[in-house]
């Protein structure tokens, strides 16, 4: 029988612009797989909802307001990463008020669809893009 792991629960979103074009945020200098890019969002504090829980986030690392209803589940990513296993949920977002800014000195870009593949990320992450691409006109 394996050891178990800590299940880490995390949620992410694909925010996409009028233009089509998905924001990713690169992890800084300092935090685990620091200059890797991701989709923003985090952990679930204890007692929130997978939403709550990204409308927290995405407040807190982009200065933005997100309503639910706004919030589109997409897939989820299971991942082991040897000491804990990591389930992703990702959303897709159009719509939110206020402008986007980096909160925590990550960087951001906005990136079209089809130059999503070409920046690096956590190998959780890498599954999303698929499952992203099909759902991007």
């Amino acid at each position: 029988m394996s050891k178990k792991k800590e299940l880490l629960l995390v949620v992410a979103a694909a925010l996409v612009d009028a233009d089509n074009r998905v924001l990713l945020a690169r992890r800084p200098e300092g935090r685990s797989m620091a200059g890797l890019w991701e989709f923003p969002g985090g952990k679930l504090h204890p007692g929130e909802t997978p939403e709550e829980a990204l409308v927290r986030e995405l407040r807190e690392e982009l200065g933005i307001e997100v309503a639910p209803p706004c919030l589109a589940p997409l897939t989820f990513t299971s991942h082991d990463y040897g000491g804990f296993h990591l389930l992703m949920p990702l959303y897709i977002c159009r719509k939110w008020r206020g402008l986007v800014r980096p909160r925590e000195g990550q960087r951001l870009a906005w990136v079209e669809k089809h130059r999503l593949r070409e920046y690096p990320m956590p190998p959780a992450d890498e599954p999303l893009v698929a499952h992203l691409l099909d759902a991007l006109p």
